[in-house]
């Protein structure tokens, strides 16, 4: 006599939206990049996946580097535990008129909640895709 299991379809499904609703977190996941490539160092890379379960590939930079140099992008406010894993602090979109340049007073405010590092997304295409990935990574559009 053979054990046969019957699954519902509808069972199924519903374990598939379960899972998937544990793993809509913001969160990021690190990228191993190579050691050196002819000799030059590896390049600091990461990753964050926002609700959607979008992945955004991120430059990591020293907190203390300018905010005027980042340009269009969307800047991340990372804090970095001791075990090494990052805890999103604040998001904001950053773009080149003066009206959407990143405001010192904004990393002011990072740093001063914990932030540790900035996170850099040069990928989105324009103003309104950087306002998406602010708005999916848990900031509020701007």
């Amino acid at each position: 006599m053979a054990n046969k299991r019957a699954l519902s379809w509808s069972v199924a499904m519903r374990d598939i939206q379960n899972d998937r609703a544990r793993r809509m977190d913001v969160r990021e996941e690190r990228l191993r990049t190579a050691t050196g490539l002819r000799g030059t160092p590896a390049l600091p890379l990461s990753a964050w996946r926002g609700r959607s379960g979008r992945r955004y590939v991120v430059g990591i930079h020293a907190l203390d580097d300018d905010p005027a140099e980042v340009g269009e992008a969307v800047v991340i406010a990372v804090r970095r535990g001791g075990d090494g894993t990052a805890e999103l602090v604040a998001v904001a979109a950053a773009g080149e008129s003066p009206r959407e340049r990143l405001a010192r007073g904004w990393l002011t405010r990072a740093r001063a909640r914990g932030a540790t590092e900035m996170h850099v997304h040069r990928l989105a295409e324009d103003a309104a895709a950087r306002r998406a990935v602010v708005a999916d990574l848990g900031g509020a559009p701007a």
